[in-house]
């Protein structure tokens, strides 16, 4: 046998998209199969890099860097050793699941890896794996600096909230920093319930030291003491991965009374949600986190003034925090010269739906829908061409092709009645019946409505009803007049998010696809001679 200096390092993903593939048992077959042949190897389960459409991804550490074997199922692993693939120079045996070096792979090399830079390359749960990779970097220059400078630092790194509102995250912590109060909250909303969206997820479950160290940054600007993330009940995975990256960041004394031996204080916990999509709203997560039934409150007075308990509360999505502690360790103007506009840095773009290459695409602000469908994720996985593609979960719009060269930038696609929201990029191919999608909005809008105003509540069930009535024929001026004064009833009168932009996919399907509700399509007029 291989004496253990000799042992190869084989990397097998331990994300919840890699364990739904087989990834669990896949690592044992390696296991047994080079146990049988005598051969030392060490299997570390790392995250996933986001080449969702390649899982399980296996990687073999070679001096030329990490070969990739996409899609490795159990019944691949005899011939993978026949193969000899322990001994492969980097380049792949002639094997159908070699994909070569992973670094070398377009999809990925391409990118910009901002906030997700250690993702896949890592042990998660591996103080060590991430003290290597710039780990800590960030936290040690904040203890360094006052609480207004860090403060500072922030709103002059140009972060805005990737949770989808894009508030300027340096304005919420100087507003908690500046509020007196004898306990201050850092909350962490990963509630991710939109469609197509899965970045928080693969933060949590492939970099938890990262969210930790951003919101452990965060207490010390803030002078918050005390920390939860509050993590959807649907992902097990990604909870259990915290609550052991907690545990081990405890022991190590990044918290505690004394956070890296400092004079500040912060203690972190995982709060599990209840599974209610209205829970992503900032309010409404904090009533779920005070025990009571996650409904939205009405603002003023707003959360950073007083939030969870009456109290100064910072609250930023996953990948909002996850991003800090690169902003600290590289400085506000590395971070800043990404980007566009007012959208300064990354974001992390993520493709579903009817695409062929479905995964995680972390770019800097301005690229394109084309660019992102077409470049990385290779059309759809049909084959049919893209009719329409919907940003921003299922409350955002449906973008035709015509608005797909607009850059994916805050501003830009506010211009146009569109969100950036969350990241999230869902195609749909020439099959698809925009009408019906419409109505799939209103009726989600009335199953996950907290019931607090009429708008959200009452108008949903409506929308429901009328766009019923308009595909079963009844396409009538007063029904189209009539669902868009409900739209805009929607828009304009309800409490929050929820029902205030339910009407953005019903009026974009209505606007650019009406041939689908059975209406005739608008005729651009001709230009002026």
């Amino acid at each position: 046998m291989n004496s253990a200096a000799q042992a190869v390092r084989i990397f097998v993903p331990c994300d919840s998209s890699a364990l739904a593939l087989g990834a669990d048992a896949v690592a044992q077959a390696i296991a047994d199969e080079a146990a049988a042949r005598g051969l030392a190897i060490e299997i570390v389960r790392n995250g996933s890099h986001g080449l969702l459409w390649l899982e399980p991804l296996v990687e073999v550490q070679t001096p030329q860097g990490r070969t990739g074997y996409a899609k490795v199922q159990v019944s691949d692993i005899a011939s993978l050793f026949d193969g000899q693939w322990l001994t492969s120079e980097g380049t792949g045996i002639a094997h159908a699941r070699a994909v070569g070096l992973v670094d070398e792979l377009p999809y990925l090399k391409r990118q910009q890896r901002l906030t997700f830079a250690r993702l896949g390359l890592t042990d998660p749960l591996s103080i060590d794996d991430y003290l290597a990779h710039e780990g800590l970097a960030g936290l040690k220059a904040a203890l360094a600096m006052s609480g207004d400078a860090a403060c500072d630092a922030l709103l002059e790194s140009g972060l805005r909230g990737r949770g989808g509102a894009a508030f300027p995250a340096g304005i919420k912590w100087r507003t908690v920093r500046a509020a007196p109060a004898a306990q201050k909250y850092i909350v962490c909303n990963a509630d991710e319930g939109d469609s197509g969206t899965f970045s928080d997820r693969l933060s949590m479950e492939g970099d938890p030291f990262g969210l930790i160290e951003g919101m452990i940054i965060a207490g010390v600007a803030t002078g918050a003491t005390q920390g939860y993330i509050y993590v959807r009940s649907e992902y097990p995975h990604a909870i259990a991965t915290l609550n052991a990256a907690i545990a081990k960041a405890r022991s190590a004394g990044w918290l505690g009374a004394s956070v890296l031996g400092s004079a500040h204080a912060f203690e972190l916990e995982v709060a599990k949600g209840a599974g209610s999509y209205v829970c992503g709203e900032e309010t409404a997560l904090l009533e779920s986190l005070e025990g009571k039934r996650g409904i939205v409150r009405a603002k003023p007075p707003v959360p950073a003034l007083s939030g969870l308990h009456g109290q100064p509360t910072v609250i930023n999505n996953v990948i909002t925090l996850a991003t800090v502690p690169i902003i600290f360790a590289r400085g506000a103007a590395f971070y800043r010269d990404f980007g566009m506009g007012r959208s300064r840095g990354t974001l992390p773009f993520q493709l579903a739906g009817n695409i062929l290459h479905g995964g995680l695409v972390e770019l800097a602000f301005g690229v394109t829908l084309r660019e992102l469908i077409e470049t990385y994720g290779g059309g759809t996985a049909s084959g049919r061409p893209v009719r329409a593609v919907q940003v921003g979960g299922p409350l955002g719009t449906y973008l035709p092709e015509s608005q797909w060269d607009i850059p994916l930038d805050y501003e830009a696609y506010a211009a146009v009645g569109a969100v950036v929201g969350h990241g999230g990029i869902v195609v749909h191919d020439d099959t698809s019946n925009l009408a019906e999608l419409a109505q799939y909005a209103m009726h989600f809008c009335a199953l996950e409505s907290c019931g607090k105003c009429t708008p959200c509540r009452i108008g949903s069930t409506r929308g429901v009803e009328v766009i019923q009535r308009m595909r079963g024929g009844d396409t009538s001026v007063k029904q189209v007049q009539l669902l868009r004064d409900l739209c805009d009833t929607m828009v304009s009168g309800s409490l929050c998010a929820m029902g205030g932009m339910t009407p953005y996919p019903v009026l974009s399907a209505l606007e650019h696809f009406p041939e689908d509700f059975g209406l005739r399509p608008v005729q651009p007029h001709a230009a002026a001679a």
